[in-house]
Formats: structure tokens, sequence, C-alpha cells
């Protein structure tokens, strides 16, 4: 997150967070913490707030909640490191075996492409400088890896395979990172209705690590000044009960200072996607 741009995304966290009552000191340290350069942070910061106001939503006005997965009892292995309840975050250990993380890694190679965003005024896709990785998904069950992970996800958080997208995976070389952003749909984008016909709201994630990257590369939540360490074989799990800002997900790849850094990510939708 080193660079200047002021996303969206950003524009948005800066707003509710202010409209909360955080100083502009506390936004720094958060935006410090999640791998800005201090005079950029502050020159972000300087942008929004001397922006013209913008009118925070009441809570009357705010999206409806819908139900997210949350996790069960399983016969998996996996171990929860870290549990955060506002926002739902769960950090897991030995969710993948280290020989399904390489696995997977050789499957995903050949197939990569620099990886798109979704651009919300259309519902079509696009390479945006916020996301400097490489990606590629594979169709859900498209392989006996696949189906096999997709299965323990769905046991682990009592939640239908088939609401579910495939698991895309990411390649992040040294420097790459993805700002800071929220994984839902915004409601009230013109190219979100299209998007949600496939399956309704994404309303949970879980960032899977394929391997250990020397220096960087962490999950970070700015609300909460949260960092997930990126540990081949963990994951980290995160719900969202409604489009929001009110929902504190907001949470971006740090850059990877040395090294590379590899995961797979897991999108869970409201009903079946197709």
């Amino acid at each position: 997150m080193a660079g200047s741009e002021v996303t969206p995304e950003l524009r948005r966290w800066i707003v509710e967070q202010t409209a909360l009552g955080h100083a502009p000191g506390q936004l720094l340290t958060s935006m410090r913490a999640s791998g800005w350069a201090a005079p950029a942070a502050g020159r972000a910061l300087e942008e929004v707030l001397c922006s013209p106001p913008v009118e925070m939503p009441h809570l009357a006005d705010l999206p409806p909640a819908v139900r997210v997965p949350e996790l069960t009892t399983s016969a998996h292995a996996a171990k929860v490191v870290s549990r955060m309840t506002k926002p739902s975050v769960i950090v897991f250990s030995g969710l993948l075996s280290h020989d399904e993380c390489d696995e997977l890694v050789a499957l995903a190679r050949p197939r990569l492409s620099r990886s798109e965003t979704v651009r919300l005024s259309t519902g079509s896709s696009e390479v945006h400088q916020a996301r400097t990785s490489e990606g590629m998904f594979f169709g859900r069950e498209e392989n006996p890896l696949c189906a096999r992970i997709e299965q323990r996800i769905a046991e682990m958080f009592n939640w239908p395979i088939e609401n579910g997208e495939g698991l895309q995976v990411l390649h992040y070389r040294p420097g790459a990172e993805y700002k800071p952003h929220y994984d839902y749909f915004d409601p009230e984008q013109p190219g979100t209705v299209p998007v949600l016909k496939r399956g309704g709201q994404r309303v949970a994630s879980l960032v899977m690590y394929l391997n250990t990257p020397a220096r960087g590369g962490g999950t970070v939540f700015p609300d909460v000044e949260f960092e997930v360490a990126p540990i081949k074989g963990n994951a980290v799990f995160f719900s969202y009960d409604r489009p929001h800002p009110s929902t504190r997900t907001l949470h971006g790849g740090a850059p990877v200072i040395e090294g590379e850094k590899w995961v797979a990510t897991k999108w869970l939708r409201e009903r079946r996607f197709d």
C-alpha cells in the first residue's frame, strides 16, 4: 500500500472512521500499519478530509443484514489460532497440508495472468493498479484437489459447496500488493446488478496461504489494526453480513518485501453461484 492513490474504498474508510470519532493521527497509524509510507498517508488523508463532506448513512439506511457462514465442529485438523468477533475474523493453522499447497501452486502456475478487479460501473473485469498480482480461477470442483478443499470448507462452515465461487490462486512477486478493499459488491454501483445475478452477495472470504514469504505480504485489516502473517498452510476467514463499511472488513495484501507469496482465496455467496 505504498502508493498514494486514494481509491474509493480508502476514501469511504477515512470518511467513516472520521465520523466514528477517530482522529487523523489514529487513521495515520492504521495506514502506516497497513503499508503506507508516512508522507503518502498524510497526503491521502489531507486529500479526503479537505474534500467536501460526505453525508454518512443513518443505521436505518443500512442494507439489511443476512445470514453468514459460521465455524462449526469439524473433524479436520485445522486449529483456531486467533479469533475476533467485531469484525468476525478467524485465523487457522494447518487448514491445508504442505503437499496440498504445493500441488495447488503447480496446477495454477501455467494459467496465471495479470489479476483483475470487478469494474462496478459495468460489472466487467479490468486490470487496476491497486492490484499488482498474477492470478487465475479454477472452476468449482474442477479437479480432485479443489473438490477436496471445497468439501472441507463446506463442512467447516456449514455452507453448501454450490454457494461458493471456484478457488482463485494469486501470485505476488516482490513489491506486489493489493491495496485495502472490500470483497462484497457495492450495491450503489450499476455494475453490481449483473454480478449479483450469479449467486447474490459475497458474505465471507477465506484466504489460504500456499507458501511463507521471506518478508512482508501479510493480510491487513486497517479498521481494527490487525495483521495476519502469511504462513504456509494457514488461513484467515472473515465474514460480512451486509455490503457496507460498518462490517469493518476493509482488508488488503501488504506489499511483498522479499521473496514471493502464493495464496488461494475462496469466496462464499448467499446463494448458488453459477
